[in-house]
């Protein structure tokens, strides 16, 4: 698992405010924990699917960063 990500005894990531404090409503974190399993599923599957076609694992993880990194966001950060 990555360093630096604090995680739940489930395996998923512990959700954090912008103040840093853990992310307690259930629904909200209901909804976090799907978003999170249907996008590590597209990745794997993109990932599985670019090694098969013969793409270096290490090439498309770099390019799924990229995507990460710059995919645009429609609403500021929260106040803290």
């Amino acid at each position: 698992m990555t360093q630096g990500i604090e995680r739940r005894p489930d395996g998923f990531p512990l959700w954090k405010n912008t103040s840093g404090d853990v992310v307690s409503c259930t629904e909200k974190v209901k909804v976090l924990d799907e978003n999170y399993r249907e996008i590590r599923d597209a990745v794997t599957d993109a990932l599985d699917d670019a090694v098969l076609m013969g793409c270096s694992a290490e090439s498309i993880r770099r390019i799924l960063r990229e995507l990460v990194d710059t995919a645009p966001c429609h609403y500021p950060d929260a106040k803290p």
